[in-house]
Formats: C-alpha cells, structure tokens, sequence
C-alpha cells in the first residue's frame, strides 16, 4: 500500500445512492483521481469496476487498488471524453467527477494553484501544451477572450494586457508570477475570493480541453450505458453544470419539431429520463466537513429500458 493521502469523494453517499451499486454488474468512475469513487463502489457491493483517467500520476493508486480488488478492479488509461473507445462494453453506471482533482492542487509542482509556487504548468496528462505556452504566446484579444470565456471574469481585458505587457520583458514561468499580474488589476482582500481564481480557472480548461472532454465524455457514457442504467455527473461551476444539464434534456426531450406540430415527425427519439430535475447540492454537514464540495452539483440521468 502507497502512502497516497485519501482525500473525500464529493457527494459520495448521493452518487452511491444514484448509482444503487450491485453484485455481478460494472460500473465505471470516468475520472478516477485518487480513487475515491472506486474505492466506495467495490467496498459496498460485489461489482466490477472501470476506472478512467489520463493523469499518469494515478497510476500508484490504481495500482494499489488493484492489488485489493483484483479482477474486480480495471484501470484504463485515457481520456473521458474516448470513453466509447476506451469501455467498448455495455455497463451499468458511470460517475463523473469534472475539473481539477484535490490529488492535482496539492501537487504544488503541477501548478494548478495560485497557493502554491511552481512551473505553470495544469496539464492533467502531463503532454501538449502548457499554461505557459498559452499566457507566453497567445495575443492579447485571444488571451482577453478566452479568460472571459472559460472563466467568466469580467476583468479579462485588463489582465490580458497586463500579461502581455509582462511578457516583453520575461517568460511568465510560474503561478506566482502570474498570480502577481492578477492583483494588479484585481487587489486581494482579506476574506474574500482570490481574485486569479477566474483567470487559473480558464487557463486550466484551455490547457485540458475539459468542456470538450464534457460533451464527449456525456455522448460517450450515454452510449455504453446499458438500458435502465444510470449517469451521476459532478460539476463544480456553471459552465460544465450547464453542458450537463442541457446534455441531459436534450437526451430526454430530443425533438426538433415546431411546436405547432400535433405530432413529431422529427423521427428523434428520447434516450432516457432525468432524474435530478433540480440538481443536488451537498449538506451542510458536508461542506463543513469538506470546502471543495461547497460548490458541488450532483445531475443524474438514466437510460431508457
């Protein structure tokens, strides 16, 4: 057994609820981590599991898991988003957990946090391009457009600017420097939000591609979902909770037709139900107990019998 800190799955005991684990079935966790979802999925029920992940860095902890579980335990290396590729087998479950994993922000040396000193890095399968290849080559209006974007900040022309004005005279290298540039537009204030969450935000889905990861990942899993079974998504801010929840209606509610139409002619038939027509958030308890999830939202979705 490696020494590898355990760090608590979000919402767990809803995405074991949602998913109602059992014996002789598969299930997948897309987005293995540290294996928290995995771990729980074969201690409650005799199942078989699927684990997904690019980051090669998991490696220990799988490797750790399947020397417990055994057969029961797969680990496939890969994007999400290749599910369909990557699990060519009907399965019964699938959890997502979206973004950045706590294992990733405590590893100070892959620079996904501004809390931290290192390279600015963020790549999740440690190859392509970097955030420093971005913030060191894009131009001001892309930089300005995609910190917007990805990270709905309000500010991002301004510290577009400032980045490149930066630049001219040295590499951005590392999160503290970029973090600096930040609060020269945005001052910190005691008790409240770091103002270069936005702009590390951004700059982490560009780098990893993670609302395309999403969307695939979504079509994917629908796709090796067996009939009645169940997709748990957990999403951590409103751009990838509303690629899922509009993921899901469109797969309940696919038709095209005009509303005036008596009947659809569309031909497009609904894939499953929602079921989570509000999303569920965590308790109280478990937002003291854990800050990471306080801004969790749990969406569920099950496949047509």
């Amino acid at each position: 057994m490696n020494n590898t800190v355990k760090h608590i799955p979000v919402l767990l005991n809803e995405v074991l609820e949602a998913l109602a684990p059992q014996a002789g079935k598969t299930y997948v966790d897309a987005t293995f981590g540290n294996g928290g979802y995995s771990e729980a999925l074969l201690k409650t029920a005799d199942c078989r599991l699927i684990a997904v992940d690019r980051d090669p860095n998991v490696r220990p902890r799988a490797e750790e898991l399947k020397s417990v579980y055994g057969s029961r335990f797969d680990f496939r290396p890969g994007r999400f988003g290749d599910i369909e590729r990557l699990i060519q087998e009907p399965v019964d479950g699938i959890v997502f957990d979206i973004g950045v994993s706590s294992m990733q922000v405590d590893q100070a040396e892959r620079g996904f946090s501004y809390n931290k000193d290192a390279a600015l890095d963020m790549r999740m399968s440690c190859t392509g391009i970097s955030a420093a290849d971005i913030v060191n080559t894009y131009g001001e209006k892309e930089l300005a457009d995609l910190i917007y974007r990805f990270g709905e900040e309000r500010k991002s022309r301004r510290i577009a600017a400032k980045i490149v004005e930066a630049r001219q005279t040295a590499p951005i290298a590392t999160t503290r420097q970029l973090a600096e540039i930040v609060y020269q537009v945005i001052f910190k204030k005691p008790g409240q939000p770091d103002p270069a969450t936005r702009t590390f935000q951004a700059l982490r889905i560009a780098v990893n591609d993670e609302l395309g990861e999403l969307e695939r990942g979504l079509a994917g899993g629908l796709s090796v979902l067996k009939p009645g079974g169940r997709l748990a998504v957990v999403t951590f801010h409103s751009l990838e909770d509303r690629i899922v929840k509009n993921a899901f209606r469109r797969n309940e509610n696919p038709c095209t037709c005009p509303t005036e139409f008596p009947v659809c002619v569309c031909g497009k038939k609904s894939q499953g139900t929602v079921i989570t027509r509000k999303p569920i958030l965590p308790t109280q308890e478990e937002m003291e107990h854990n800050s990471r999830s306080k801004s969790a939202k749990l969406r569920i979705f099950e496949k047509s019998k």
